[in-house]
């Protein structure tokens, strides 16, 4: 007699709405406090769930932990692929940035989470970037390679060009509060980053610009 293996429910509606809500707790709280700042006990007792039920959808708070991390991941890499896609170094250029920034401003607490776990040598993270964003990073480097072969771009370190693009984006998710406070505001608007976009596209454009 043949024994067929059950087959994997999909979860719920329900079941991804409080996972979705458990996360956003735990982004948030590993945000502020990184992750050994963080409990259970603590995400659990803010969403006003047992411990059990918690445990119930991940079975430790380094897994957790690293479902944040994936979530942040994943928004982060849909990101990545405007330049290696792309056919004209400018218009590339204009939608990286403006993808990262939105990024900045739409999930701050996840970029914390991201730069904590990356100031601290990414001890729980490590092989996923080094599986995962150096490939991306590699292949947007070859594609400014070929730009510059081609005579579009002018030839830099690309390399550098793109930890350049990162921290001047993310900075605005990292430091937000602090250029907020300088301006004078409770926090920055629309306006603000639109205003970042055209001179941060400018500033790159004119350093590639044969």
């Amino acid at each position: 007699m043949t024994v067929t293996a059950p087959l994997a429910r999909t979860p719920r509606a329900a079941t991804l709405r409080k996972q979705e809500t458990i996360l956003a707790e735990a982004e948030r709280q590993f945000a502020r406090f990184g992750f050994e700042g963080v409990s259970l006990d603590n995400i659990a007792a803010a969403l006003d769930l047992s411990r059990q039920n918690l445990l119930y959808h991940w079975p430790s708070k380094e897994e957790l932990y690293l479902a944040v991390l994936d979530s942040v991941m994943g928004e982060w890499m849909a990101s990545m692929t405007a330049i290696t896609e792309a056919t004209e170094p400018r218009a590339a250029i204009q939608t990286y940035v403006a993808v990262k920034l939105r990024f900045s401003r739409e999930r701050p607490s996840g970029n914390a989470v991201f730069t904590r776990e990356i100031m601290a040598g990414a001890p729980r993270y490590q092989d996923v970037l080094k599986a995962q964003v150096m490939p991306l990073l590699h292949a947007d480097v070859a594609r400014f390679e070929r730009w510059a072969d081609q005579g579009l771009v002018r030839r830099v370190d690309f390399t550098h060009l793109m930890f350049l693009i990162w921290s001047s984006t993310q900075a605005y998710a990292d430091l937000g509060p602090q250029f907020a406070l300088y301006m004078g505001k409770p926090e920055l608007d629309g306006e603000d980053f639109e205003r970042a976009r055209l001179l941060l596209t400018e500033l790159i454009w004119r350093s590639l610009e044969v």
